[in-house]
Order: structure tokens, then sequence, then C-alpha cells
């Protein structure tokens, strides 16, 4: 590695050093990861589900009746995911599903009465969680974190879009 942080590429020329633990998107997978290993602690253990269920079990709690494909898009799970979920749910009889008329390949889901009476219970034990992690951050700095956490996902969904399409990351404004 030379002074300026650079290394040589074989056909000789200057490679920006790349240091992990300096590297954003490491830094803010780490994050999520051991804030989701640290929340999964609570409903695995309490509730023996993991975290696709999880947030299905959520989804459907805030949305009351939605299909799978749109758990997926509000959960950015992928589909296989999400219908694994939804069976683990459906054999649980947390979760039941109904006929859409309009579109017979889709169906309409929504918690059964234990489902809803484990999101009742399962709901102020997340927002507790997330009340304790936030309390690590400065209350002045608050704002500015969730609007930095807004910014950094429109901006990875655009470049994930362009890259999808064809178009590089540079082209998104990255």
């Amino acid at each position: 590695m030379n002074d300026e942080g650079a290394q040589k590429a074989p056909d000789g020329a200057a490679v920006a050093a790349l240091t992990l633990d300096e590297f954003l998107p490491y830094r803010l997978d780490v994050c999520a990861s051991l804030v989701s290993q640290a929340l999964s602690r609570i409903y695995a253990d309490r509730f023996k589900i993991g975290v696709p269920e999880w947030r299905v079990l959520v989804t459907l709690g805030e949305h009351e009746l939605t299909t799978a494909k749109a758990i997926g898009l509000h959960s950015h799970m992928h589909k296989t995911k999400v219908s694994r979920a939804v069976a683990v749910l459906e054999r649980r009889k947390l979760v039941a599903r109904r006929a859409n008329r309009a579109d017979l390949r889709e169906a309409f889901l929504s918690l059964t009465p234990a489902g809803r009476a484990i999101y009742s219970e399962l709901a102020p034990l997340a927002l507790d969680f997330a009340r304790r992690l936030m309390d690590t951050v400065d209350v002045a700095d608050r704002a500015a974190l969730n609007r930095a956490l807004t910014v950094l996902t429109e901006r990875s969904a655009k470049i994930a879009a362009d890259l999808a399409n064809g178009r590089g990351a540079r082209q998104s404004g990255a």
C-alpha cells in the first residue's frame, strides 16, 4: 500500500484501499444484524418464531388484511421466504388465508384470533426494545438519525433499481 492509502492493481492503476470497519454498507449491515439478533431473542424464545415469521406477523398486525406479495414488498423479503413464513404461521393457526375473488392467483392474509393475541403481546415488547435502543442515541441526534436512515434507504433503493435496469451506480447519483 502506498502513502495515499491506495494499492496498485495488476495493470499498475491505483486502487483505493477498502477498510471494512469504515465501509458504510458493512457498518450498516453489522448494526442491522446485531439489532435483529437481539430483537429475535425476544420473539424466538417466547413465541417460537423466526425473523421471517415475525415480519409477516407484524406486517399483518399493522395492515390487518393484505397479500403475500404486499408483505414481501413491505418487509423487503423474497416471495419464497414470505411463502414459507406464511405456511409456518398457517400451520400454527396464527394466519388465515382467504381467496381473492378478483385474482385467484393470490389470497388475502390476516391474523387469526391466536395470531392477534401474539401480536398484541409481542408489539409492546418490540416497541420497548426499540425505545431502549434509541435511548442510547442522544436526544439531540435522534431526528438527524431518522433523517439519515430515510435518505440512505431511499438512495439504496434507487441505486438497486438503477443497477437492476442495467444502469451503473454512478448514474443514480451515488
